[in-house]
């Protein structure tokens, strides 16, 4: 087959397999957030990448200043809460400035977050310049090592997919065993009842939003990893997020985990395959095949309305 053995074949797919794992890990942390915005909030926040570009220049400048000061083995850990919280931050920001007055307009979110997600773009392209920039990583996230003769795995991808796995687990504790958790799914079931009850349900949408903006932040910094970072980068993975999120229900966590390894992982090995393109529209046809007979995605949540 395409003039490989079936040993090379083997090899070919646990490799793209593995190559996959790390572009899952940017897709789940990007659509985690997604789908407490998205999904939990019913904003369209097309601005949803340029929050995972904070993150990587966040990342980026700080390897820059780890650099110049001899502390390059230590900053990431540091860069990841800094991204978070800088996201965080600004996603508060613009939760209170304009997304609070579009709840209930999505036509008006998609338009606004959209022409957001222009106007800091052209913010980072004057910031940062035009090119491309990458983080210097610390020296224990360099290499990789081999279970196999014909198969290395790197060291950085490994780090990843545990930081995704933290998140994830972090995220499940927030939304499902803490109060204020208790709050945001009160108030997606019914805002005004919850209201009535003495929930602050404008603090609610605040924070939850700036939530999904700040682990958009915590992607950005595990892209620098794997890829470097431009004024754009995030509208690469928008997309795909949107689509991770429909795809595997609103509002569903084990959705979301479960649809971004399997369009993550279709891609990376349809792509070695055949080219990238024909790999994500072979994707994206057969996700929008599964749709058209589940429409509420793999695990629809059952909402009150």
């Amino acid at each position: 087959m395409f003039g490989y053995s079936m040993a090379d074949i083997g090899n070919i797919v646990v490799m793209q397999g593995f190559s996959g794992l790390s572009m899952f890990t940017v897709l789940l942390l990007m659509a985690l957030g997604l789908a407490i915005i998205f999904g939990q909030m019913g904003v369209i926040n097309m601005a949803h990448g340029e929050f995972m570009t904070i993150g990587a220049y966040t990342t980026v400048m700080l390897s820059k200043v780890a650099a110049t000061y001899g502390f390059t083995n230590y900053y990431f850990l540091f860069a990841i809460l800094i991204a978070f919280g800088l996201a965080f931050a600004v996603g508060y920001v613009v939760e209170y400035g304009m997304i609070r007055h579009l709840y209930k307009r999505p036509l008006d979110t998609l338009l606004a977050t959209w022409g957001l997600s222009l106007v800091m773009q052209q913010i980072f392209r004057s910031t940062f310049g035009a090119k491309e920039v990458s983080a210097e990583l610390p020296e224990w996230m360099l290499g990789s090592f081999k279970p196999t003769p014909d198969i290395d795995i790197p060291i950085n991808g490994v780090f990843v997919m545990a930081l995704a796995a933290l998140v994830t687990l972090g995220v499940y504790m927030f939304m499902y065993k803490s109060r204020w958790g208790l709050r945001v799914r009160a108030t997606v079931q019914n805002r005004t009842m919850a209201g009535a009850v003495g929930i602050n349900t404008a603090k609610v949408d605040r924070v939850t939003f700036a939530l999904g903006c700040g682990i958009a932040g915590i992607a950005g910094a595990a892209f620098t990893t794997i890829a470097s970072t431009g004024p754009t980068t995030g509208t690469l993975y928008i997309v795909d997020s949107f689509m991770v999120v429909v795809f595997g229900g609103a509002a569903s966590i084990v959705g979301t985990i479960a649809s971004a390894f399997g369009i993550a992982q279709a891609q990376s090995i349809l792509q070695f395959f055949m080219t990238s393109s024909m790999g994500k529209v072979s994707t994206l046809l057969a996700i929008v095949t599964i749709l058209m007979m589940k429409p509420e995605g793999l695990f629809a949540s059952k909402l009150r309305k």
